[in-house]
């Protein structure tokens, strides 16, 4: 064998799931036999087998990738349970083992992916779904780029009607739940007694309440800030390049009178522009 070979041999190995008792498979998911892999591709020595040996590699690469979904989920970890989440996150990373030199990219396709399997979540589907975005969009808004922010003085300068950019690292959400209460609340918790995760029972999961929420960064940290409908409309309107009077346009304002309208909205874009979220164009 090559080197070529000998490293997609290991890699085709390594990501096998384990074994219910955490051991390596005989056989890998596409009928290859594991003992002839590590025969061929690591040698014995005087306490281990190549098998043994194999193993070693197999078990530190799921108990590393599964530690590292569960400090990423630990939402949904605490909604669904920790036996149903570790069999979630298997057949995940089965069908999207990691392909990153960083594992801060694993979860990216999970809510997509979910959305396709709900049977790991039934009874729990709409709440599971929204925790996974609401996580993920963390993960975001923690380490996407952020750019040079936009002054008062260049904002005055873009004219009437302007295309305001919008932070990479800033998502909006639209969820079915107030699950960013929760989330903060289970870290309150385990900061307060450094417990472990444990399922919630089913009285302490918040009922449905349309909630919109802006998930962003400010001094290396991640907070999460309760918006109204109509500023969702308008950032998620600036987020696809359309200028201000188009955004404010899309937002439905009900009765409101134009005056206030208009106070609400400049009130909305100075605090938005307090917090960094305006930005000049990549």
């Amino acid at each position: 064998m090559n080197l070529d070979q000998i490293q997609r041999a290991m890699w085709n190995a390594v990501r096998q799931p384990l074994t219910s008792s955490d051991g390596m498979r005989a056989k890998s998911l596409d009928g290859r036999s594991q003992l002839e892999t590590a025969n061929s591709i690591i040698k014995p020595n005087d306490r281990l087998t190549s098998f043994e040996r194999l193993e070693i590699y197999n078990r530190q690469y799921w108990y590393r990738i599964i530690s590292a979904m569960a400090d990423d989920f630990e939402g949904l970890r605490s909604i669904v349970g920790e036996k149903k989440f570790h069999k979630l996150v298997v057949a995940y990373l089965v069908d999207h083992p990691s392909k990153s030199f960083t594992l801060r990219n694993l979860g990216s396709k999970l809510e997509q992916w979910l959305a396709a399997h709900l049977d790991y979540v039934a009874g729990l589907e709409d709440i599971a779904l929204d925790m996974v975005k609401l996580e993920w969009a963390e993960v975001e808004a923690f380490d996407s780029e952020a750019l040079p922010r936009m002054t008062p003085e260049a904002m005055a300068q873009l004219g009437a009607d302007p295309v305001l950019h919008l932070q990479p690292y800033l998502r909006v959400l639209e969820l079915k739940y107030p699950l960013h209460n929760l989330l903060l609340n289970l870290r309150e918790r385990r900061r307060d007694d450094d417990a472990p995760v444990r399922k919630l029972p089913a009285r302490s999961l918040p009922k449905t309440q349309q909630t919109f929420v802006a998930v962003h960064r400010l001094y290396n940290s991640v907070y999460f800030k309760d918006i109204e409908p109509q500023a969702f409309t308008m950032l998620s309107a600036l987020q696809q390049g359309l200028p201000v009077s188009e955004a404010a346009a899309a937002a439905d304002w009900g009765e409101m009178s134009m005056d206030d309208v208009a106070n609400a909205i400049r009130e909305q874009f100075a605090n938005w522009a307090s917090l960094g979220w305006f930005c000049k164009a990549g």
